[in-house]
């Protein structure tokens, strides 16, 4: 008897390892095991046949083999495998999103063997399908719109855009499914040492997923370091009638080939704004339901001025305002309508309703418990800054955590991860993280506010300049929003930055820098900014500090 270990490369789905067993396995004295995701045959031999013959009989299949060991004396990769003991390291990783893929590629680079699991049809996570990619698009065309029949030069006729949804939504999908291909498919196509199955992801033990597939099929994948990249999901309030109904989530709203006559928003944080106010732009009536003020958890400065904006918009807002029931009507020859009566006894009745009250992670169904993995508030997974979770080989990154829900942040999470499994040490870093809500005028953060740096004794002091001391700002005849700076008292350096301005997520980047190589104040307003720019909005506020800005030259040095 005689045992060896074949590399079987150009498989693309498990049947292809059931075909080479199925082969081989009917021959006399011959057993084969093989594992699709980790492209590797176990060959033992009872009888008389002979590895070359067992070999080509695969290859005459269309899969190149070799023995395991020659295969990596002879591979050309620059890679360097992983430490794991002298063999390749196998990584696992759960979700193909923005962390799964960042994952994967530096875990390959750093001589991994990488197999991604995903769930739904088509790959690429969150961002590019449903989320981040598609909502742009649409809040662009809803300000193109909007700048056609509301604006502030004189000699420029406005009239009403002619919105043709379908068409909108047409170009929008072309462009996800372009970005899609791009940045996820072609990456698995070129790209031997990463592997993809297909199915519900579970922990079956800290060392094995059981992997769910279609018709009852199941496959089990054992790896030496796993990653969880799942995600996160619309959160569904418990409402008296909401399940009944035929609600929207961010998802059906981006995806809608119509545009509701009136649409209600639940929700009052940045999804919910940002599609409330594209759905205004593009024509819809718009009635938004606030728990509490707008952007509750950031400065109370920007929520109070954004509210004001939409208001004057044509948006209505109902803050501190809850739905206690909702209920639907069909209509017999025209589209249903929806009742919702309201904590302050309104009855509010629309075409459409979108719930956009949070996104919890994507963790329930990973049997998380098996595998010893903590979870914190939520369902969301515990992790260390170096995105370790308790379990040592066990690592997680993006919604699914609890940090940030931010798709940089995810990527540089599963970066960092692939590093840390790979023998390496990469800690992330939030103290600068910056943040971007992409309304009109947008909103855009970093640092502490007022509020947090007291909660941390940390002793300040602020300015807000309001955008109508910014030349650009004047010059586009655009002053709505402000931009604020916080000091620390004593040192002087900038800790944190709020901005509502247009374009405000391009701004942020500088107060970005400032903080993370601890510019003071006075080093910021001492800076060259270039006239007539938005930024500049900075350097000014950082002057009012010491200086009356009413006094200072229109680009005062």
């Amino acid at each position: 008897m005689w045992t060896t270990q074949l590399k079987i490369d150009g498989m693309t789905c498990p049947s292809c390892a059931e075909g080479i067993e199925k082969k081989l396995n009917t021959q006399k004295g011959v057993e084969i095991k093989v594992s699709y995701p980790e492209n590797i045959g176990h060959l033992t031999v009872t009888g008389k046949a002979k590895l070359k013959s067992l070999i080509k009989q695969i290859e005459d299949k269309g899969y190149q083999v070799s023995e395991l060991d020659k295969a990596q004396e002879n591979s050309n990769s620059s890679a360097t495998p992983a430490a794991n003991n002298g063999k390749q390291l196998r990584v696992a990783i759960i979700g193909t999103g923005s962390g799964a893929f960042a994952c994967a590629l530096k875990a390959v680079e750093n001589g991994a063997k990488v197999t991604l699991i995903e769930r739904k049809p088509i790959i690429g996570g969150t961002c590019v399908n449903i989320g981040c990619v598609p909502s742009k698009i649409m809040i662009r065309a809803a300000h193109i719109a909007h700048l056609q029949q509301d604006h502030a030069f004189e000699g420029i006729k406005k009239h009403k855009p002619v919105i043709d949804r379908k068409q909108l939504l047409a170009q929008q999908q072309a462009r996800v499914d372009e970005l899609r291909a791009a940045k996820y498919e072609s990456i698995l196509e070129s790209n031997p040492d990463i592997a993809l199955v297909k199915g519900d992801a579970r922990f079956k033990d800290n060392k094995t997923l059981i992997v769910d597939q279609e018709h009852g099929d199941f496959t089990e994948i054992k790896a030496d370091r796993f990653l969880i990249a799942t995600g996160a999901s619309s959160s569904i309030p418990p409402i008296p009638g909401l399940a009944e109904s035929p609600y929207w989530t961010s998802t059906e709203a981006l995806e809608a080939e119509s545009l509701p006559e009136h649409l209600i928003v639940i929700g009052s944080s940045i999804v919910a704004l940002e599609l409330a106010q594209a759905y205004l732009r593009l024509g819809s009536k718009v009635t938004l339901l606030a728990r509490h003020s707008l952007l509750f958890n950031e400065d109370p400065d920007i929520g109070a001025e954004l509210h004001k904006i939409l208001e004057a918009e044509g948006m209505t807002i109902f803050a501190d305002t809850q739905a206690e029931a909702v209920s639907y009507k069909k209509g017999m020859f025209s589209s249903g309508k929806f009742t919702i009566k309201t904590s302050k006894g309104q009855t509010l009745k629309s075409d459409q309703l979108l719930i956009a009250t949070g996104r919890p992670p994507n963790t329930r169904s990973l049997a998380l418990e098996k595998a010893g993995v903590d979870m914190g508030k939520g369902g969301a997974i515990s992790i260390d800054d170096h995105m370790r979770t308790n379990v040592e080989h066990i690592y997680a990154a993006g919604d699914c955590t609890n940090q940030p829900q931010f798709v940089y942040v995810a990527a540089a999470a599963g970066t960092r991860a692939a590093i840390n499994m790979t023998g390496g040490d990469a800690a992330i870093n939030l103290s600068a993280m910056p943040a971007v809500m992409f309304t009109e005028p947008q909103m855009a953060t970093v640092g502490l506010t007022e509020a947090e740096a007291h909660h941390n004794n940390i002793e300040t002091d602020s300015r807000l300049l309001p955008l109508e001391n910014v030349p650009r700002a004047l010059a586009n005849f655009e002053t709505r929003g402000f931009v604020k700076l916080v000091m620390e008292e004593g040192s002087g350096r900038l800790i944190g930055a709020q901005i509502l301005a247009p374009e405000a997520g391009e701004l942020i980047q500088t107060a970005v820098l400032a903080i993370h190589n601890q510019m003071t104040i006075e080093d910021l307003a001492g800076q060259l900014f270039p006239y007539l720019t938005m930024v500049e909005g900075i350097k000014l506020c950082a002057q009012t500090f010491n200086k009356d800005i009413k006094e200072l030259s229109c680009c005062a040095g």
